[in-house]
């Protein structure tokens, strides 16, 4: 049986719309910090003491970064912020990459993250001043019945629970100031415990029951 011809210019409108995703990722979000709940930083208020020592850890379910595909893969950011969060250039983060990474997933994540690539994540990175380095990790994301728990190696372990409604639905935050996903709703959370060991960066810490965030997200940005 001969096989279905397609047009040649839907063809040509799908190769131009594949061509034009820079990057396409969704998955899941744990965040968390020194502040007390609810974070200060999402409706644009001063840290809880005036600073905030947090970290960002995504895990792409899909996704794909100049055509490079990143699924399975993981990136983190701790980060010492010295202020209010939507100072230009403040941030001072450390980039763990999934170790798992090859190359060229390293190189795309990284390029998405640092900004280079446009589009929102471009705005989120020009919070940052300093990146202190870009290393490989053995990172763990995990998010179980709503229950987030992220390992990296011996540099972080934490565990993080979303609060909820009276019907047990997730307590979320929609259309603030700040956002560490772009276009997705927050789940607002409490972090059981969020440890962070990296002495030679400065980035030492223990807290119990402060401020956390989760996601379930989708950023996806084209070129024109």
């Amino acid at each position: 049986m001969a096989g279905v011809q397609q047009n040649p210019s839907t063809m040509t409108k799908e190769a131009r719309a594949a061509e034009a995703v820079v990057y396409s990722l969704e998955g899941t979000l744990l965040e968390a910090c020194s502040c007390k709940v609810l974070c200060p930083c999402w409706i644009g208020e001063d840290p809880d003491g005036g600073t905030c020592d947090a970290f960002v850890a995504y895990h792409f379910d899909k996704g794909t970064v100049k055509g490079v595909d990143v699924g399975g893969l993981n990136v983190v950011g701790i980060a010492k912020i010295p202020g209010n969060v939507l100072v230009p250039k403040s941030w001072r983060l450390l980039m763990l990459v999934d170790e798992r990474a090859t190359e060229e997933q390293l190189e795309a994540l990284v390029d998405a993250y640092s900004g280079k690539l446009g589009g929102p994540l471009a705005d989120l990175a020009g919070l940052i001043g300093e990146v202190l380095a870009v290393r490989r990790a053995p990172i763990t994301h995990e998010v179980r019945g709503g229950v987030g728990a992220l390992r990296v190696g011996e540099m972080i372990s934490a565990e993080l629970e979303p609060y909820r409604a009276a019907d047990g639905s997730i307590t979320t935050l929609r259309d603030t100031i700040f956002s560490t996903v772009p276009g997705s709703p927050a789940y607002v959370a409490k972090a059981r415990h969020h440890r962070v060991n990296v002495p030679e960066f400065g980035m030492v810490w223990s807290f119990e029951n402060r401020n956390a965030i989760q996601s379930d997200y989708k950023i996806t940005y084209t070129s024109a």
